[in-house]
């Protein structure tokens, strides 16, 4: 009885010098293995659904599952409470168990349940400090100067790191349609993930949808069966990572009660799921970063405004001086071409009145655009000027568009998703790897062969392009769907061209 008791003591202070709650687990294990004299022992932890969320001492969920439902007949099945709630089962077999052995390991179950509990205690209070910093670097990269962009990366980065996910990412309503969502930022573990920036998801019958509407937060299961089943009629390559994505939390960033988005994160299928304790942080930490949002989306919106007075400004100066100095350089002109008595002179001299006619209708045409460029009609010209000017923060200058042929009445809005999707991977590429300071998008329309192009040129280091990366094979893919093709070459130092073909359907 001596000798029992000795080894029972033994096993209570293993258990209680654990580091953590996974060490504390790993020891209760052996120590119930060692104490009862078992050939194996497995101990899982249950979920808030009453599933395995964790299973230690060599099987995999499935298989522990699977043992539970067909016991050997020799088997002792105890369960596990801490803080009188269900937290697992021990599983033991290849033993006599009597009714000592019963006692002995009851009472190392009991011991166990206080060192539990400290363990779970310690993790959630260092659980609580993360998620705190992360909120803090949310607001101090915000002090100092983050863009609204930046703050973006910033949370979904931050909420991968702290929750320990796979992925992250921070959805918001499509500007020209209410009953969409999309993804706007993808801070994943693996970068084949990043092509997904722009996807879109549905408010109804979506995880992330449902908390927008709802202002709640949702979990979910098997999430990357969802992504999937969402993007089924789409032409997007969903990759394995995403796939295998199982339990996630989506969080509302909501700010006096305006929804400005969702915050996603998202743990493999060999993850631990979230447990309530961590949703409800994802929620404080989502509280926090919808006020970052909106503190950095007024200061856009501060910064909007001095360019647009400044736009004005130039505007007035151009419409009373620039052109009115043109204007009567012309006048001058044509007065000279009369008294000239050369034919050559007056006919180069004609040639510039016609090229000074030429630049005033032009400056006419920028002085439109500076004074209002937000009174634009709706359309796939403003959609690609709206892009160009989301870019514009990334490339760290302004893309040169070019515009030819009816953009507006003759692509299909299909094709029109596409093509802006398309021009914005284009641009992500030149922002991320072109090194690049200059970058032109000309997107034209070419009748009546009805052939779309888009050329995306840039003046980088003309890195060779890999059209098996995701991001230019999704753009393959798309341009494949309507029967077109994607060309992208590069030179060294002389930088990259991205053409993307597609043929139109004739109008009938």
């Amino acid at each position: 009885m001596l000798a029992v008791t000795v080894s029972l003591l033994d096993a209570v202070i293993r258990v209680t010098r654990g580091s953590g709650l996974p060490d504390v687990l790993d020891r209760l294990v052996e120590s119930a293995r060692e104490l009862s004299g078992a050939s194996r022992a497995v101990l899982g932890v249950h979920d808030t659904g009453g599933r395995f969320a964790d299973v230690v001492g060599g099987l995999d969920h499935d298989a522990f599952t699977a043992l539970l439902r067909d016991p050997s007949p020799s088997a002792l099945v105890l369960p596990i409470s801490v803080l009188d709630a269900d937290f697992g089962v021990l599983y033991l077999d290849g033993a006599r168990f009597g009714d000592a052995e019963r006692e002995t390991l009851g009472t190392l179950l009991a011991a166990a349940s206080s060192v539990i509990e400290r363990a779970i205690g310690y993790e959630e209070s260092r659980r609580r400090e993360r998620w705190l910093q992360a909120s803090y670097d949310v607001t101090g990269a915000l002090l100092s100067g983050g863009t609204l962009d930046d703050t973006l990366h910033l949370i979904a980065e931050c909420a991968r790191v702290v929750a320990g996910a796979s992925a992250g990412g921070v959805a918001r309503p499509v500007p020209d349609d209410p009953t969409r969502l999309s993804f706007d930022v993808i801070e994943p573990r693996d970068p084949a993930v990043s092509h997904l920036v722009g996807l879109t998801v549905s408010l109804e019958g979506s995880a992330t949808g449902l908390a927008f509407a709802t202002g709640k937060p949702v979990v979910v299961r098997r999430y990357g069966e969802h992504v999937v089943a969402e993007q089924a009629e789409s032409s997007v390559s969903i990759p394995q990572l995403v796939r295998d994505l199982d339990s996630a939390v989506a969080v509302p960033l909501t700010v006096g009660g305006e929804p400005l988005g969702v915050l996603v994160v998202a743990r493999l299928g060999d993850e631990v799921p979230f447990t309530d304790t961590e949703v409800s942080l994802a929620a404080t930490f989502g509280a926090h970063a919808a006020l970052a949002m909106e503190f950095a989306r007024a200061e856009q919106d501060r910064q909007r405004l001095a360019v647009f007075a400044e736009r004005d400004r130039i505007a007035r100066d151009l419409h009373d001086l620039v052109i009115q100095r043109l204007f009567a350089i012309g006048l001058g002109l044509e007065g000279m071409s009369r008294v000239s008595g050369d034919e050559v002179v007056a006919e180069r001299v004609a040639g510039f009145v016609r090229d000074l006619d030429q630049t005033i209708s032009e400056v006419r045409n920028s002085i439109f655009v500076l004074q209002d460029p937000a009174v634009v009609p709706p359309g796939l010209r403003s959609d690609l000027r709206r892009l160009a000017d989301d870019a514009t923060e990334s490339l760290g200058f302004e893309p040169r568009l070019r515009f030819t042929g009816p953009l507006d009445a003759a692509v299909p809005a299909p094709v029109q998703a596409d093509l802006l999707a398309t021009v914005r991977e284009a641009l992500s590429n030149v922002a991320k790897h072109a090194e690049a300071s200059s970058v032109s998008v000309d997107v034209g329309v070419a009748l009546p062969e009805q052939v779309l192009t888009v050329l995306v040129a840039d003046d980088g280091n003309g890195r060779p392009a890999d059209l098996s990366g995701d991001g230019l094979r999704a753009l393959d893919e798309r341009a494949g769907h309507w029967g077109g093709t994607l060309s992208v070459q590069g030179s060294a130092g002389r930088g990259t061209t991205l053409e993307w073909v597609v043929p139109l359907p004739t109008a009938t």
